[in-house]
C-alpha cells in the first residue's frame, strides 16, 4: 500500500514530481500517450508505436505502466515498468520506483541491487525495441525514484545497470529452450490444468525429474512436492546447494553418515575427512560434557 501511495504521488498531476527530478520544468508540454489496448499483444504493440512516435517527435515524453516484451526460453514474457521517459534526443530512460527511504543520500544497498537487477530486465526489453527503431538509444542507466529520508518527498538517483543487463543477458542466452524441455518429457505428458484430472496431472508430475534446493520454497508452487520426493531420496540437496557442493560425491545423507561413521568413503576424500573429523570432535565434546540431572519439579515435555 505504500508502495502504490508513494507511486501515486510521484506520478501525479502529469508526473509533474517526476518531470521535476528529470530536470523538465515546464510538464505542460511533456506528451503522455494513452497506452491502453486489448490483451497483453496489443498493449506491447501500442506501447512499441508510442516509443517510435516518441523518438521522431523532439521533444518529452512520459510512458506511464507501458508493457514491454521478451523472450525467455522461447516463449514471451510481459513485463510492465512503472515508467519509460524518452528525451528529445531519443534516449529511452527506464524509471523504478520504490518505496525504500534514501537517508542521508543513501539506499540499503540489498534492496538497491535487487531493483537494479530488476531494471536491467527492462532494459534489455526496451533494447529489441530501439532496435528496429531509428534514432533510438536506450540508457544502461536508470532512475531510481525512492522517498526522501523519513519523509514522501520524493528524489532521484542515477542507478548504472550494465554489469547486470550484461549477467541477465549470458544468463537468458544460457537458458534451454521450452521447446527441447518438451521434447524431453515422457510420451503422453500434459500439465494442461483445465483438460487434465487430477490423477493424470499427479501422474505428470511425478513423472519427470525434481531438483530441489530449499530457495525453491519461495517461488516455486511445486517446492514442497519436490522436497518430499527429495527428502525419501535422502538427497543432500534438502539441506541446501552449498553444502552439497561441499559434499562432493556424497550425495544422500545416509552416505555422508555412512562415511562419518568410518563405514564407506574414501579416507583420502577431503569431504570425508572433513566428516570424520568433525564426529570426532562432537564425540570428545559429548564425553568431556558433564551430566545432567533433570529436575523433579520439571515435567518433560516429551
Amino acid at each position: 500500500m505504500r508502495g502504490n501511495s508513494f507511486e501515486a504521488k510521484v506520478k501525479a498531476d502529469g508526473g509533474r514530481e517526476l518531470l521535476r527530478l528529470l530536470g523538465v520544468e515546464e510538464p505542460a508540454g511533456v506528451s503522455v500517450p494513452d497506452l491502453s489496448a486489448a490483451g497483453p499483444e496489443g498493449r506491447v504493440a501500442r506501447t512499441a508505436l508510442a516509443l517510435r512516435e516518441a523518438t521522431g517527435a523532439g521533444g518529452w515524453t512520459l510512458l506511464d505502466h507501458p508493457l514491454l516484451a521478451l523472450e525467455v526460453a522461447g516463449s514471451p514474457v510481459y513485463l510492465e515498468p512503472d515508467a519509460v521517459v524518452v528525451r528529445p534526443d531519443g534516449g529511452w530512460t527506464v524509471v523504478e520506483i520504490k518505496s525504500f527511504p534514501t537517508i542521508d543520500g543513501s539506499a540499503d544497498a540489498a534492496k538497491v541491487g535487487a531493483a537494479a537487477r530488476q531494471a536491467a530486465v527492462y532494459v534489455l526489453a526496451l533494447e529489441r525495441v530501439a532496435a528496429v527503431t531509428e534514432g533510438a538509444r536506450v540508457a544502461h542507466s536508470v532512475l531510481l525514484v525512492c522517498p526522501k529520508d523519513f519523509s514522501n518527498v520524493p528524489t532521484a538517483s542515477v542507478v548504472d545497470v550494465r554489469k547486470q543487463r550484461s549477467v541477465t543477458r549470458r544468463q537468458l542466452d544460457r537458458l534451454t529452450r521450452i521447446d527441447e524441455i518438451a521434447a524431453a518429457l515422457p510420451e503422453g505428458v500434459s500439465f494442461d490444468v483445465a483438460e487434465r484430472s487430477p490423477e493424470e496431472l499427479t501422474a505428470s508430475v511425478e513423472s519427470v525429474p525434481h531438483q530441489y534446493a530449499p530457495e525453491c520454497l519461495a517461488a516455486c508452487e511445486l517446492a514442497f512436492h519436490c522436497r518430499a520426493r527429495s527428502r525419501e531420496a535422502g538427497a543432500v540437496e534438502t539441506l541446501g546447494r552449498s553444502v552439497r557442493g561441499e559434499l562432493g560425491g556424497l550425495t544422500t545423507v545416509g552416505a555422508v553418515l555412512a562415511a562419518a561413521r568410518g563405514e564407506a568413503g574414501d579416507p583420502d576424500d577431503p569431504a570425508v575427512a572433513a566428516l570424520r573429523r568433525a564426529r570426532a570432535l562432537r564425540e570428545e565434546a559429548l564425553a568431556s560434557a558433564p551430566a545432567r540431572t533433570p529436575r523433579e519439579d520439571v515435567e518433560c515435555p516429551c
